[in-house]
């Protein structure tokens, strides 16, 4: 099994993207947006810039724990990992966005 994207929709109308890996852990989430049709350009972006290792912004959360944002070309962030016990997790993590995203398919959960 592959991962796949799913779309949400947040309490407040707004909508949103997870990435899940084949297991259904969450390994990537998107930021809030105000329409449908633009969380579902964030997923195109997503599958798009994935497979592009500069395009991770391996970093620290606030906590001091690993984590990474995948960037669009434009430098904009487009996904946020989850925070990992270790660099070698927070790697993991990467490899396991650039091999699910591409191919993976969206299941819409706002309905």
């Amino acid at each position: 099994m592959a991962g796949t994207f799913e779309i949400r929709k947040a309490k407040d109308g707004e909508f949103y993207f997870h990435l899940k890996a084949a297991n259904g852990q969450i390994i990537l989430s998107s930021e809030m947006y105000v329409g449908k049709s633009s969380a579902e350009n964030g997923i195109e972006s997503v599958k798009k810039n994935a497979p592009i290792d500069d395009h991770y912004e391996r970093k620290d959360a606030r906590n001091g724990q690993p984590m990474f944002n995948l960037k669009a070309a434009n430098h904009q962030v487009i996904g946020t990992s989850e925070t990992y016990s270790s660099i070698a997790a927070r790697e993991a993590g990467i490899e396991s966005v650039k091999t699910n995203a591409p191919a993976a398919p969206v299941h819409d959960l706002t309905t």
